[in-house]
């Protein structure tokens, strides 16, 4: 039982379950705009978030803590160099167009961890994008639709229509709502300085205003060009599921509810959109 618990918080701290919840993503794109599949791509995205995501978390303990890292740590540091390697194989499989696109996001992924700000901006000393106050969700909301949406149409060469930039704002507001059960688990840790949004306005404040978005995430769906019976029930389960996980959210929750069981949402809409 020690062993598989060893296994799990491998799985997850190594930031597989959250690139499977990335690739769902991009995958779900693809099904709903009628694409077709891109392998390519979609395991550029697996494992270019793994990368990412552990380059993010893990550059600063790397950074000071080289020599005496721990056993765990040193493995995520292997597995992640493997990912690395196999993110390049397949971002030559990309094409031109689609690369300079991702260089911007790297640029972005690159900043958000790398010290480069004024110190006086803040408490701590974190000096990176993350750190600036209230502008974390954002970033990653964003970087998120950039590469779950954008990127698959610009990869196949799509037309960028109106059903395209509502299904990045969908997926913006989506990524939105899936963070703040993370934002109100972590209330007892953030410096004050992050000014997140639990922080500003309250836990139950926040909560209406998800369910405000998550209103809005669903309605946007009747505006779009394509309109069918599976997608609307589609949307409004992920709604329905995601609402919940925020009304039931707590900062005294455990941290697999936000990094598992909130993070296997996309998970979850793959899945039924293969099951349906």
């Amino acid at each position: 039982m020690k062993r598989l618990r060893s296994l799990f918080d491998f799985y997850i701290n190594s930031s597989f379950h959250v690139a499977l919840a990335v690739l769902s993503m991009t995958y779900v794109t693809l099904l709903e705009l009628q694409l077709g599949p891109d392998w390519p791509l979609l395991c550029f995205v697996f494992f270019s978030t793994i990368t990412g995501y552990n380059f993010v978390k893990y550059f600063g303990l790397a950074k000071f803590h080289h020599r005496s890292l721990a056993k765990w740590l040193k493995i995520i540091q292997v597995f992640s160099f493997f990912c690395f390697l196999l993110m390049l194989w397949f971002a030559l499989q990309l094409e031109y167009q689609t690369l300079v696109y991702i260089a911007v996001f790297a640029a972005v992924t690159f900043l958000y961890a790398i010290p480069f700000l004024p110190r006086h901006l803040f408490m701590d000393k974190g000096r990176n994008l993350r750190n600036i106050g209230g502008l974390k969700v954002y970033v990653i909301a964003l970087v998120w639709a950039g590469v779950t949406v954008l990127l698959p149409v610009l990869n196949k060469d799509a037309i960028f229509n109106m059903d395209v930039w509502i299904t990045a704002v969908q997926r913006f507001i989506l990524v939105m709502l899936l963070m703040l059960p993370f934002e109100i688990r972590d209330l007892k840790y953030d410096s004050l300085k992050l000014a997140t949004i639990p922080q500003k306005i309250g836990v139950k404040n926040t909560k209406i205003i998800g369910v405000a978005l998550a209103m809005v995430f669903f309605m946007l769906e009747f505006v779009k060009e394509t309109l069918t019976l599976k997608l609307i029930l589609l949307t409004l389960t992920i709604t329905f599921v995601t609402v919940l996980f925020i009304a039931f959210s707590n900062k005294n929750r455990k941290d697999y509810y936000s990094s598992f069981w909130v993070e296997s949402v996309p998970i979850l809409w793959l899945l039924l959109h293969f099951i349906f």
